[in-house]
């Protein structure tokens, strides 16, 4: 009896959050968490649940210029060391919204392991920006090449990390940030005082945080204060931003 052959994974895009509009004009691709080492298939009702809030916000924001919502589903719930398969998936999600939508701005945005997937491939070439919400980042190995950050040029990026995060340090996106900052103006972090690394205590001001930071890349809208602040800063103030309690309640100067 034949063998039948393994079916060969691929990663896809869920469903668009919220009706579609008629004429898209840029989408955020959201990248959940995932795993160091894993190759298991994700679940993907746990791997949304971490961005679907974020996602409906951002879709209700930028709903009237055109803007669409997508999860990207991965192949596997590794990154599975210089396999590296959620950034990978992640260039392929990249890939299928210039398909599908033509030449539009995308902002990857990525929660974890998924924020880390967000920075790699932040160098695509539809992708004008990056954010990465405690972003899981390798710890520093001198025998190993530091995780890199040239593709990051040209990208307006935002990294939030929680200082009490336990699970990924946050003092790792800090000096990938100090290091980025070299070669990149428009790269910025905020720093969310006693949150962990589900950003829970402070979820309100994150979200506003990060539809600031998107509506603000995609569609050219005037940036808050804080953030045109953080922007502006040289390092490490501006990498070191601490996200103040009631952000988003009156945002605009």
């Amino acid at each position: 009896m034949a063998q039948q052959a393994t079916p060969v994974r691929r990663a896809r895009l869920g469903r668009a959050l919220g009706p579609e509009p008629t004429a898209v004009s840029g989408v955020v691709l959201l990248l959940p968490g995932g795993e160091a080492i894993s190759d298991r298939r994700p679940s993907p009702m746990m791997a949304t649940a971490s961005v679907r809030a974020l996602g409906r916000r951002l879709t209700r924001a930028g709903r009237a210029e055109g803007l669409v919502t997508h999860v990207v589903h991965y192949r596997f719930r590794g990154w599975n060391g210089s396999e590296a398969h959620l950034a990978r998936d992640a260039s392929w999600a990249a890939d299928e919204v210039v398909r599908r939508y033509g030449d539009v701005p995308v902002c990857l945005t990525g929660v974890g392991m998924g924020g880390r997937a967000a920075l790699r491939a932040a160098g695509h070439s539809a992708v004008n920006s990056a954010l990465a919400l405690a972003p899981w980042l390798p710890e520093e190995d001198v025998a190993a090449p530091p995780e890199p950050v040239k593709q990051l040029a040209g990208r307006r990026v935002l990294i939030v990390h929680g200082t009490n995060d336990e699970r990924t340090d946050p003092e790792l996106s800090f000096r990938l940030a100090a290091r980025a900052k070299k070669a990149n103006r428009d790269i910025c972090r905020f720093e969310v005082h006693s949150d962990g690394h589900a950003l829970h205590q402070y979820r309100a001001e994150v979200l506003a945080l990060a539809e600031d930071f998107v509506m603000g890349a995609l569609f050219g809208r005037s940036l808050s204060r804080p953030l045109e602040d953080a922007l502006a800063a040289p390092p490490p103030l501006g990498l070191r931003m601490p996200l103040a309690s009631g952000f988003g309640k009156a945002l605009r100067r």
